[in-house]
């Protein structure tokens, strides 16, 4: 069991080195990935094939005969679950995520919302709930459709925007396994100026692309 956890964690390892590189720069050659990651050029082709069949990453011709590859929306949304889901196993996490939610409340405050729902159950939740506390921002209510529970950290646990009580201003984003779909979510009932999301969910627009794409 140990044996196939340590694989799982290795593939996990490698995946998010991979995506982070070509997120980086899409025309490094798969030898420089190999030697940043340190494993065998064969590996990070195969690694590359699957991130392709998997749609996470895509292909498009190069000058020299080489080919540039780039990050899908999907791509970006697994690199940020695979990051949180890396970092969430250290101290890393809590310094990166309680960096993020102050940055994120401050623009909040900023923009003048004072009155916040959360956006999925989690860590992040939890440290955005403590970091509302310390920037004077009340936390309405947490919204998350796959909890049954019907309070989290002292805060109002729902399933829809439309059952929150109380009036709020703006939504952030906390959802950290399937981040895309809840900022979509938050967009469709709140609009887009009024949602906002920590840095460290990757949740960014897709890159634009010229030439053919493979």
């Amino acid at each position: 069991m140990d044996r196939l956890l340590d694989t799982e964690h290795e593939n996990e390892r490698i995946v998010l080195g991979l995506l982070s590189s070509v997120e980086n720069d899409g025309e490094r050659s798969q030898r420089h990935i190999a030697a940043e990651l340190g494993i065998a050029l064969g590996l990070v082709n195969a690694y590359l094939k699957r991130c392709v069949k998997k749609g996470l990453v895509k292909v498009r011709d190069a000058p020299a005969r080489r080919y540039a590859y780039y990050l899908t929306p999907h791509g970006f949304a697994e690199k940020s679950r695979l990051t949180v889901q890396y970092l969430s196993d250290s101290f890393s996490f809590f310094r990166l995520a309680k960096a993020d939610c102050a940055h994120v409340l401050d623009a909040a405050k900023a923009a003048g919302f004072s009155r916040l729902v959360l956006a999925g159950k989690s860590d992040l939740a939890e440290i955005a709930i403590l970091c509302a506390v310390e920037a004077a921002i009340k936390i309405v209510a947490v919204v998350d459709p796959r909890s049954d529970d019907a309070q989290f950290v002292g805060v109002d646990l729902v399933k829809s925007y439309t059952e929150v009580k109380d009036k709020f201003d703006a939504v952030i984003v906390t959802d950290v396994t399937r981040a895309k779909l809840s900022f979509d979510a938050a967009v469709e009932a709140c609009g887009p100026d009024r949602v906002l999301a920590p840095a460290l969910l990757g949740l960014r627009p897709p890159q634009k692309t010229t030439g053919g794409e493979a």
